[in-house]
């Protein structure tokens, strides 16, 4: 960090709260963010987050367990609202001691936070409104998210900048924010550091690095993107309120489109209750994704990806991308 003083400087409340070297978070993407990558992101002084995803309770055991034998320095994991046995995650996650659980998908169920604040895990919570981020920092959360629709996977209505400037003077002053959603180089970063912001989370410009294990032609989607390819996934019928899903257009977008109208036509003519209706959907979400990032079928897999993604051109360890996220913030903030 000597290297870099006044991001560093910035930056030093979030990093002391992650117990990272870098108030620089990995976004939790599902079958990309695990022990491979994770491990390597905590190591070269960044937050590595495993995405939970759809995992039961005995994989999640396995995997935060892989990423320990992997790396002695902190990560976090990141666990969907909604999923059935949220709170047997949680037991593993306080059986093995992680220090930060990032709940994403929802309001929090209730007692969740409660039983992951008495481990003594952080809690870093995602907000798509402020009257909602303060809701949450009464009820517990340590630390918000704030993640714009430019982002890649699950995305809210708003624009990064806007939040930023909706969020950050309201809250920054006594609450750690992380800014994520279509940030992509570091003077992006310095910025929203600038306005206040503890911290910044990045997936998209991670999914493609050298230790990620991302099949190759999903990474090759990467590289031949640019922002306008990754598009937001349309909700068909207003009784399934489907969040927007960003992602490279594909043949799996509009099988998605396809999906949808199956799910509904099971509300009405086989009484599926909405809540299994929208599991369906996220469960539809993690085997589409699977195919497109372990199996390589980038034609009818999802690719999901932030728009960020048109700089994203190359295969880079994560230490080189850190380093240069940090490096372009330097130079910006010493130019000014």
């Amino acid at each position: 960090m000597s290297d870099f003083v006044k991001t560093a400087a910035l930056m030093r409340r979030g990093a002391d709260f992650l117990g990272s070297e870098y108030a620089i978070m990995c976004g939790a993407m599902s079958w990309v963010s695990e022990r491979n990558l994770v491990s390597a992101m905590s190591n070269a002084g960044g937050f590595g987050v495993i995405a939970c995803g759809a995992m039961t309770p005995e994989l999640l055991d396995t995997e935060i367990a892989a990423t320990k034998a992997m790396t002695d320095r902190p990560f976090g994991v990141n666990l969907i609202t909604m999923h059935p046995d949220i709170m047997a995650l949680i037991d593993v996650c306080a059986g093995h001691g992680v220090g930060h659980v990032v709940l994403a998908g929802g309001l929090p169920p209730k007692g969740s936070v409660e039983a992951i604040k008495a481990s003594g895990a952080k809690v870093i919570c995602f907000a798509p409104t402020l009257a909602l981020a303060k809701k949450l920092l009464r009820s517990g959360a340590d630390a918000m998210v704030i993640e714009g629709m430019e982002a890649g996977g699950h995305i809210g209505p708003v624009s990064t900048s806007v939040l930023a400037q909706e969020f950050l003077p309201s809250l920054s002053g006594d609450h750690l924010v992380f800014v994520a959603g279509g940030i992509g180089r570091g003077e992006a970063m310095a910025g929203y550091l600038e306005m206040g912001a503890a911290g910044v989370q990045l997936g998209t410009r991670f999914a493609c690095a050298t230790e990620s294990i991302a099949h190759p032609d999903f990474k090759k989607a990467f590289f031949r993107a640019n922002a306008r390819d990754a598009v937001a996934s349309v909700q068909l019928d207003a009784r399934l309120p489907v969040i927007p899903v960003r992602a490279l257009k594909n043949k799996g977008t509009e099988a998605f489109t396809t999906k949808q109208r199956e799910v509904a036509g099971m509300l009405d003519t086989q009484g599926l209750e909405m809540a299994e209706a929208q599991l369906q959907i996220e469960h539809y979400w993690a085997g589409a994704l699977r195919r497109a990032v372990i199996d390589g079928d980038v034609e009818n897999g999802s690719l999901m990806a932030g728009q960020s993604v048109g700089m994203v051109t190359a295969e880079e360890p994560v230490a080189k991308i850190l380093a240069d996220l940090m490096a372009q913030s330097e130079d910006a903030l010493t130019r000014r």
